[in-house]
């Protein structure tokens, strides 16, 4: 390649929290050999017009050790993020199936503080949530694993006066059970009162819009026959994001709450957007963690040439 040439970037398009192609939620995953400035993270993120993650290996990490580390930053089409869970999912699965790290766990390193992710088998996987022995093989296989999230525990906070003026019209009336903030990124949170009003709930983003934070999640019990413990949806209209199709982070909160409310420590939640998703969760509240598993898989790979 030629004085001045671009370098080629490595890329994979992964969809988090899927079993198949076209399923959960897309993110592509680039591999730096060198800095970039956030001017050109940005840019690529818009090109991409997906939530984009850049790793990079750090001095002194090897990637044949059990426990590497990579350093990792999130950026949606919009801006930059402060964490991402299925950004992170889809970072440690190319990472996991292609090789690059050869045992099960890989820690990455952002703005945010550490985070681990850990190839986990179904049946441990099932285990762990259901305290099931189903007799699978235990091996781990490359095309058949969970990516298993370490991600911090936070309690939901209230509203003050002034902000709950700002709740949507759209989600105020009989069905809200309860209205609530995620502090650390201000994400709206209204309960609403069943699994079904959530999945028909019919947004208005210039309400959404309004809320002077990442997003607005609403969420709501489910019926015991559908397999799931709660539904839940997440419009992020100021990222550049109408509706969130998986969204791992939000459940550092929506986790523990309905942890407490339905008093149980292993949860299933479904993500009732066009493309749906499933997350598993074990709630570790002696711990200030949240366990959040789920699969994934690549769809795309491919040269980024800017």
């Amino acid at each position: 390649m030629g004085k001045g040439a671009p370098t080629a970037v490595k890329y994979f398009v992964v969809d988090a929290f899927a079993n198949s192609p076209t399923k959960g939620n897309p993110a592509v995953v680039c591999f730096l050999e060198e800095e970039r400035d956030r001017e050109w993270l940005q840019a690529i993120a818009q090109e991409f017009n997906l939530l984009t993650c850049y790793l990079t290996t750090l001095d002194g990490t090897k990637t044949t050790m059990d426990h590497p580390t990579f350093g990792l930053r999130w950026f949606a089409p919009a801006t930059e993020v402060k964490i991402c869970g299925h950004g992170t999912i889809a970072c440690a699965h190319v990472l996991f199936s292609k090789g690059i790290v050869k045992g099960n766990k890989v820690e990455f390193l952002t703005q945010s503080g550490a985070f681990v992710a850990e190839k986990i088998s179904r049946l441990k996987q099932l285990r762990d949530f259901d305290n099931e022995n189903t007799g699978l093989d235990m091996d781990i296989k490359r095309d058949n694993f969970l990516v298993q999230l370490h991600f911090p525990l936070w309690h939901p906070t209230k509203l003050n006066p002034s902000e709950l003026e700002l709740v949507p019209k759209s989600v105020q009336g009989s069905s809200m059970v309860n209205v609530m903030k995620m502090a650390r990124e201000n994400d709206l949170i209204v309960e609403l009162s069943s699994s079904k009003v959530v999945a028909e709930f019919q947004p208005s983003m210039e309400e959404i819009e309004g809320w002077p934070g990442r997003s607005m999640a609403i969420t709501g019990i489910a019926p015991p026959e559908s397999g799931f413990d709660f539904f839940t949806r997440l419009f992020s209209p100021n990222y550049g994001i109408a509706e969130d199709q998986v969204c791992a982070s939000i459940h550092c909160v929506l986790a523990p709450y309905w942890s407490k409310k339905l008093g149980k420590s292993n949860l299933r939640a479904y993500m009732a957007s066009p493309r749906g998703g499933v997350l598993e969760f074990q709630v570790e509240e002696d711990k200030h963690k949240v366990l959040i598993a789920g699969k994934a898989v690549t769809v795309m790979e491919g040269s980024l040439f800017a």
